[in-house]
């Protein structure tokens, strides 16, 4: 979708180009989301999940409808936040949505990138190929002076059939990520930051910390200053070369299996295949006392 054409990226049919998207709004079978979920800490120091719909409404880009995360794309019957849901499930929101096998999607969020990236990685998951991520996200289209729309989300458009069939490949449960921390040919990735990694600082999910042998790459680190993804080059660098060099299986993770899907979209990017994520992550790992933590 006429991403940025020098940046070095194996895929770059996986972002979308503000420029590019402006130029195709129109477009019959183009469907545009804001993904965007707010975190905020309460008073327990729980990390609420709060609906974008509000922000949505003060502004959007033209056409685009919101994607309630919690509520269309999780699985209803799962004890954590966010989790995948089944097939069938995934299918009829997609289809709610007015998305069908042969749509294109761009997605984006107001916050972090890892909003569209969650729901990026979840279609992929269920093998659709044809969505990408809006580079730089609304920030950039907003700072462009590109058009806005305010109020309520237009009605879905009619569409097809949406398939989805589960690529288990792509998701891991606490089972695979015990096993996988003790396979010097796995690496487990935390999406994290640094203080979070270490134990330091709030703690949102249980016990302070991170899985053994895993290391840190904050999902945030990907960005550059203007809030587009880094060139391939700079990518490389900061996820290291034992994960993008192909030769090991990677499994990213973070504390609700959102931050995680950006550093998947990231090596996506940069052709690496064998990438999984920890779905429930931290908000199961860390509240079972059987499962090993490590501070620093």
């Amino acid at each position: 979708m006429n991403a940025r054409q020098d940046t070095g990226y194996a895929r770059p049919e996986l972002l979308a180009d503000t420029a590019w998207l402006a130029a195709h709004l129109d477009d019959a079978d183009l469907r545009v989301f804001d993904c965007t979920t707010i975190l905020k800490p309460d008073a327990s120091g729980a990390l609420q999940a709060i609906s974008g719909r509000a922000d949505f409404e003060r502004g959007h880009i033209p056409g685009a409808r919101h994607i309630e995360l919690q509520q269309d794309l999780s699985d209803k019957a799962s004890r954590w936040r966010f989790t995948l849901p089944g097939a069938a499930q995934f299918a009829a929101a997609m289809e709610a949505l007015g998305v069908s096998d042969d749509s294109r999607v761009v997605l984006y969020s107001t916050g972090s990138y890892t909003w569209a990236t969650r729901v990026w990685w979840m279609l992929r998951v269920f093998g659709f190929t044809r969505a990408a991520v809006l580079d730089g996200g609304f920030a950039k289209w907003m700072k462009e002076g590109r058009p806005v729309a305010t109020g309520p989300a237009p009605a879905a458009g009619k569409s097809g059939s949406f398939t989805a069939r589960l690529n288990p490949d792509m998701v891991v449960d606490s089972d695979a990520v015990l096993a996988a921390s003790k396979d010097p040919t796995t690496i487990l990735i935390n999406a994290l930051s640094r203080e979070s990694f270490e134990g330091r600082g709030p703690n949102y999910y249980g016990r302070p910390g991170r899985i053994p042998n895993s290391v840190c790459v904050p999902a945030a680190t990907m960005l550059a200053a203007d809030q587009t993804l880094l060139p391939a080059g700079e990518l490389a660098k900061a996820l290291g070369e034992r994960a993008t060099s192909g030769r090991g299986r990677v499994i990213t993770y973070c504390g609700g299996g959102i931050a995680a899907t950006g550093n998947a979209f990231a090596l996506a990017l940069l052709g690496v295949d064998k990438v999984a994520v920890y779905d429930a992550s931290l908000q199961e790992w860390a509240t079972d006392p059987a499962m090993p933590m490590e501070v620093s």
